[in-house]
């Protein structure tokens, strides 16, 4: 038996210093030791501080982007069928719902056969109808505008998540918020600059790169006047926009540019991002192309020496450059750059391009002070339940009392550690959870402590009594403890961030109460009745 206590107290020795290390790491004083549980304790909005967003995805900008391609491809196909038409204008999809769709005018009536041939066949995720006149009326398929919808969502929400994920900020909650709004929460504890991460999160960073046509011009009616008021078929203008580091320096004149409408490369094409210095040590952007975007700019660049191609980013021409010798995996992206601008450009392009613009609907910001007074509330109710337990369980089961209170300290030992070990966020309702725990812990040993009390009633033994009490309480600790676990895994499954804290917090607490009032519990009866055999009574 001793053999076997030895055995017991090794394993409960290793699995307390193990907590130990987790909670409070190798303190070297009482400071040390009072930093390293805050540093390792990682705290939630509520608790923390920090921004809570609501911020709602333009998805019609996307149903928009899509008619364009739609509109640049037909008229390619148009020409390569020598089908006439007189115009193709998009109808644009505004706000949520509109659909928007597409309008040619001018096909011939002896071309109809052929118009609706290639539709059919080309253009399947568009219905048309004909409005009279060889004018036709384009609309995407339900489903595929759902599916628009749904992927422009989903890359705003993994967009959002990477650039968030490059800042650093400890357990941001970033998931969909509300049904068919195409709405997104970002809550973000501890944030120190609420607005950078907002302009960050906010920027399309749609990166483009396009041969330039001709320019530059002081103007877009200049650029207009250029060209009779038309601008050449699949061209537009684009300004170019150089805004000073200082605020007080003289601003700089916009300088228009005559570009191809379709990019030779995108931010699509990028492999990696990162800030750097041109040969004046000014900040830029180095950019690195994937193979298919390298394979691209490479026919492009060396098929156009000579030409000019500009940097667009969000619809604004960054630098302008001259080919001057076939461009294949890299390149740079330069400008009036500040450093904190450069790195946060490099981070946006390297986390993708957002689909659509964002609108906030609801921002909010917890203070740290709020934050301190939530974490004073709960721990002093965390101190008062402790306290009023430890006074009934010792006042009321003596020795066993005190035995209990020992499993139930390592049983909030083990689930702080976890909590650190795996980088769970501690929340309000996490220190809910912590109560529920206690109260879960204090019931196990209620209903062992109990049954032992029985058994000594019935006349047995103190060793009989006790291994009769924990194996007829075991069954019953096991059946509650594992209900309540498969009701916090379905918390954890459906819920949102909070209540995933909670049902966290709770299974962590209810896993390390198995091991405490059973396996630890036991071990110190046997502790005691192993060095006083001959006794005849438990104080119980």
């Amino acid at each position: 038996m001793l053999r076997n206590l030895k055995k017991k107290a090794i394993l409960i020795i290793a699995i307390t210093l193990v907590s130990l290390y987790g909670v409070i790491g190798l303190p070297t004083g009482w400071d040390s030791l009072l930093n390293n549980l805050r540093d390792r304790t990682r705290l939630g909005l509520d608790l923390q501080g920090g921004t809570h967003l609501v911020l709602q995805v333009m998805v019609n900008e996307a149903i928009n982007a899509e008619s364009d391609q739609t509109v640049e491809r037909l008229r390619q196909t148009l020409r390569q069928k020598d089908i006439d038409y007189a115009a193709i204008t998009r109808i644009d999809a505004t706000e949520l719902m509109d659909d928007g769709g597409i309008t040619i005018e001018g096909i011939p009536s002896e071309q109809t056969s052929a118009f609706r041939d290639m539709m059919e066949i080309q253009e399947i995720n568009w219905t048309y109808e004909s409005a009279g006149g060889g004018t036709y009326r384009l609309r995407l398929r339900q489903p595929a505008l759902a599916a628009i919808r749904q992927q422009t969502l989903d890359q705003s929400l993994e967009t959002i998540r990477n650039r968030v994920d490059s800042l650093g900020v400890s357990e941001p909650t970033i998931q969909e918020r509300g049904q068919g709004e195409y709405e997104i929460l970002v809550q973000l504890p501890g944030v120190d600059d609420p607005e950078r991460v907002k302009e960050i999160i906010n920027t399309t960073a749609m990166l483009e790169i396009k041969q330039v046509s001709a320019g530059p011009y002081n103007s877009r009616q200049d650029g207009l006047a250029m060209h009779g008021g038309v601008l050449p078929v699949g061209t537009e203008l684009i300004v170019s926009v150089e805004a000073p580091e200082q605020a007080t320096a003289a601003p700089v004149p916009e300088q228009w540019y005559l570009v191809n409408r379709i990019p030779a490369i995108t931010g699509r094409d990028l492999r990696t991002a990162r800030p750097g210095r041109d040969e004046n040590n000014r900040p830029q952007v180095d950019f690195t192309l994937n193979n298919d975007g390298a394979r691209r700019f490479g026919e492009f660049t060396g098929a156009n020496i000579g030409n000019s191609l500009a940097v667009v980013l969000d619809g604004r021409i960054q630098s302008v450059a001259t080919i001057q010798s076939q461009i294949t995996d890299s390149g740079r992206i330069t400008g009036q750059f500040s450093q904190q601008r450069a790195n946060d450009l490099a981070l946006v392009l390297r986390a993708g391009a957002l689909p659509a613009s964002m609108r906030y609907l609801e921002e909010r910001t917890v203070g740290p002070s709020l934050g301190a007074d939530s974490i004073r509330a709960g721990v002093t109710a965390s101190l008062i339940g402790l306290v009023a337990v430890v006074a009934f369980m010792v006042i009321y089961y003596k020795f066993a009392g005190i035995n209990a209170i020992v499993a139930l300290t390592l049983n909030l030992l083990i689930l702080m550690a976890v909590l650190n070990y795996i980088q769970g966020t501690l929340t309000l309702p996490g220190i809910a959870g912590i109560l529920l725990t206690i109260g879960m812990a204090v019931d196990a040993n209620v209903l062992v402590f109990e049954r032992i009390r029985e058994e000594l009633r019935a006349g047995k033994t103190p060793v009989s009594a006790i291994e009769a009490g924990f194996s007829k309480a075991i069954i019953t600790i096991i059946d509650t403890n594992t209900t309540t676990i498969i009701a916090a895994f379905f918390l954890f499954l459906f819920g949102t961030g909070p209540v995933k804290g909670f049902a966290v917090t709770v299974s962590i607490g209810l896993a390390a109460n198995l091991f405490a009032a059973v396996f630890v519990s036991r071990f110190l009866f046997d502790l005691i009745l192993a060095k006083r055999p001959r006794q005849e009574g438990l104080s119980i």
